[in-house]
């Protein structure tokens, strides 16, 4: 299938290759004139795939007079993989960045804007800022969408998104795209519909971290007082006697015995009974806090006494992101630190269904091919792998296993240290930042200078990346290890040998493996990489076989079972650990395939929200029968509450108006028709009264379109909130045997009809409780309560 697509590819590359000397006779006024030629064309019916071969052609050559650099055919290639929507496969090193260029000029021209989407900051400003200027030489407009203060106003950031080509991040777009949505009025509204995208490391961003979804969060809700006092009992706890853990280490749950001591310590008669749901609540987070998430592997604290998630798979932090429903502050109570507020998910969405609104949506990576299936069936995107332009020589040694931890340890730095005195640059790759740290004091004392990359001196990367190929140069990372940023090889470097990447366990995913061999070995440089593993690695304790563990667990009563240095050489432990890895990767598919089954509910509820929403902003005409609206209402409240003197007046009161004198003592309160029909009268004479008040037609027309607006707005929020933490909490289901996805579909359709029934409670309070207030410059405001 790949070779037909390249053949495919060549062909059209011929036809790009053959406009080249046409492209180079142009003067450069000519050659820029192409951008308005192109765009006349468009305005008369032409197609992207009519002037696809002449644009690239052109954006080629203006590559090559504008930044020095002519684009090689495999780059032509990968840029033609990109325009048609797909992934494409190019190894470290091989330009992806200038490939850009080519799709982008093109999609470009629509003026629809088009993105680069990378995974951070950094990356996003460089590319933008140096490529940027091919685009403007071109006559093409260019915004960096991320990096900016958050006090940017909306015609700023509206100036951003209208550009033909913008450089951004995930993160950046994906908080732009939930504030957007919350815009209370049309003209602070900045976005325009999604249309072209490619995503830079592409597997990281759309796979990885596709699980995590980007919450926005406001309006702190009460802080449980509880968690201080919860935090002290999680101490008290035994391993296997008063709480246990599933065997992958996700879940983690109190015991019967657990239970009794719970009971014990704080002094209660059944605990579970229904009564103390916020204490156990709050046990429960800081046993999560405790057991299952851990310092340096999913978080870290900063300098500021804060607590950063950490991203298991890359190492970076998660900027803006927070755990929800008090979790954060659990965290934050283990590790004796201020609490912050724990504020409520008003807006939230994932990765993946961000991305999925794209018209076309591309990808380009190291290392897509292994997870196409996962592609194919997430996004709709074929990957293609485009050969290298220089025939790749790195080495790819065997792995070493080792039993256990410090075995493994001391041989690598063995490694280290000869591999040093022979003046190799190394890039020395663990899984996590603990762990980094602690080659870190090894190498101190064995007296190696070197630089440590990870979530704790992100700001240093480019830098220390920079750097990684030059003589004598030792780099401890985790798996961020610089992505987007290419280690050249030094003076003399590749008559040594090239830089040795050496990796110190296996990774949860081969993909990660592979983008860490990718980091040598660039444009056909010498380099090596070699995996040292043991089996007391994160992937063999949670994803091994029965027998690995149980191996594992008799060598350490008999040591003299296994070699004095813990070396051990055999096929059946090494085909443990890919089975291990494998069964890693594939547990990955199933959280991505689950979280995006799980987002579907929200997403469905999301698009008529936002719909609605958008119709109300632009000023369409609100058709809603308000007086059906108010009647349901009003059936509501006589259906669950008994009408009775005090409750009738109470929910007048709250609901219909301040000024009520009526006597409820002269309506039929066994009728619920009779109260109905009372509670009608109450609103017809108010919303009378406001009517009196309108100018004309337009100005009721307003009124009603923030009143909906509004109560939209509110139901939104707490529907949001509602679904944020119902997605926890049927998670831990999975240990009553139950199906997580099912319970969680049914509970939000259950949370979906309750937000139906608020809404047209908060649509009546709207219409009655509303004041309209006219100012002293005659502009009259609505308030709501």
């Amino acid at each position: 299938m790949n070779g037909r697509e390249l053949r495919r590819l060549k062909r059209m590359v011929n036809k790009i290759n053959r406009l080249a000397p046409q492209m180079e006779a142009l003067s450069d006024q000519e050659l820029q004139n192409q951008t308005v030629k192109f765009r006349k064309q468009l305005a008369n019916g032409a197609t992207l795939d009519d002037i696809v071969v002449e644009a690239f052609a052109t954006v080629r050559e203006a590559d090559r007079r504008v930044l020095g650099m002519f684009p090689f055919d495999v780059q032509v290639m990968g840029a033609l993989v990109l325009f048609h929507g797909q992934v494409a496969e190019m190894k470290t090193g091989e330009g992806k960045t200038l490939t850009a260029t080519m799709p982008l000029y093109v999609y470009g021209l629509t003026q629809k804007g088009a993105m680069l989407i990378t995974p951070n900051d950094y990356l996003a400003t460089r590319d933008g800022e140096e490529m940027g200027q091919v685009y403007h030489w071109l006559g093409e407009t260019v915004a960096i969408g991320c990096g900016y203060d958050d006090d940017l106003k909306p015609e700023e950031k509206k100036a951003i998104y209208q550009a033909d080509i913008i450089y951004t991040t995930n993160s950046a777009l994906g908080f732009d795209y939930l504030l957007d949505n919350l815009a209370p009025e049309q003209k602070k509204k900045y976005m325009r519909p999604f249309y072209y995208a490619i995503i830079d490391e592409a597997d990281a961003v759309l796979l990885d971290v596709a699980t995590t979804p980007l919450v926005i969060s406001g309006s702190p809700q009460v802080s449980s007082n509880l968690i201080g006092v919860s935090d002290e009992f999680i101490y008290t706890l035994i391993k296997d006697q008063d709480y246990r853990m599933d065997e992958e280490e996700e879940n983690v749950w109190l015991t019967a015995k657990g239970i009794d001591h719970l009971e014990d310590f704080f002094s209660l008669h059944d605990a579970y009974g229904g009564q103390h749901t916020e204490l156990i609540r709050s046990v429960n987070l800081a046993l999560k806090a405790h057991q299952l998430l851990e310092k340096d592997k999913d978080y870290v604290v900063t300098p500021d006494g804060e607590v950063a998630l950490l991203d298991r798979a890359n190492g970076r932090i998660l900027e803006g992101m927070k755990l929800q429903a008090g979790q954060h502050q659990a965290i934050e109570m283990k590790e004796q630190l201020e609490l912050t507020p724990d504020t409520r998910a008003i807006a939230s969405i994932t990765y993946q269904n961000l991305f999925r609104q794209f018209q076309l949506l591309s990808g380009m990576t190291g290392t897509g091919k292994v997870a196409e299936e996962e592609f194919i069936e997430t996004y709709s995107m074929k990957v293609v792998q485009i050969p290298t332009n220089k025939p790749m020589i790195r080495k790819d040694l065997p792995d070493q296993l080792f039993v256990s931890l410090p075995d493994k340890l001391m041989a690598s730095l063995e490694l280290v240290k000869k591999l040093h005195q022979q003046g190799r640059p190394i890039l020395l790759i663990t899984a996590n930042v603990d762990i980094s740290e602690l080659y870190s004091e090894l190498l101190l004392r064995e007296q190696i200078s070197h630089s440590v990359l990870n979530a704790k001196n992100v700001a240093k990367e480019a830098a220390i990346i920079k750097e990684a190929g030059q003589r004598g140069r030792v780099t401890v990372a985790t798996t961020m290890a610089g992505r987007g940023t290419d280690i050249k090889l030094g003076p003399g470097v590749a008559e040594l040998g090239g830089l040795a990447v050496i990796g110190t366990e296996k990774m949860p995913s081969k993909r990660i493996d592979q983008q860490l061999q990718g980091r040598a070995g660039r444009q056909g440089d010498p380099g090596t990489s070699q995996f040292f593993v043991s089996l007391e690695d994160d992937v063999a304790i949670k994803f091994g076989a029965k027998w690995l563990r149980d191996y594992v667990k008799k060598v350490q009563k008999r040591p003299s079972l296994v070699p004095e240095d813990g070396h051990l050489i055999g096929h059946r432990f090494l085909t443990a650990l890919t089975e291990a890895q494998i069964l890693s990767d594939e547990q990955g598919k199933i959280q991505r395939r689950q979280s995006l089954e799980m987002d579907t509910s929200v997403q469905l509820q999301r698009k008529l929200v936002y719909e609605a929403r958008n119709a109300l902003l632009k000023g369409e005409e609100v058709s809603l029968d308000f007086s059906q609206i108010m009647e349901d209402e009003f059936r509501r409240f006589v259906n669950e509450e008994e009408p009775t003197v005090v409750t009738v007046h109470r929910y007048i009161l709250d609901n219909l108006t301040y000024q009520f004198a009526g006597d409820l003592t002269k309506v039929n309160l066994h009728s619920k028709e009779a109260v109905i029909a009372y509670l009608k009268r109450v609103a017809q004479k108010e919303v009378a009264k406001k009517e009196e008040q309108f100018l004309d037609q337009a100005e009721q027309q307003r009124f009603y379109r923030l009143v909906v607006l509004k109560a939209i707005d509110d139901c939104w929020v707490n529907e949001v909130d509602n679904l944020e933490q119902l997605r926890q909490v049927v998670t831990n289901r999975i240990v009553a045997q139950r199906n997580p996805l099912a319970e969680y579909h049914q509970e939000a359709y259950r949370s979906f009809l309750a937000m139906k029934k608020d809404l047209k409670h908060r649509i009546t309070k709207n219409i009655n409780l509303s004041t309209i207030i006219e100012n002293k410059k005659g502009d009259r405001q609505i308030y709501f309560i």
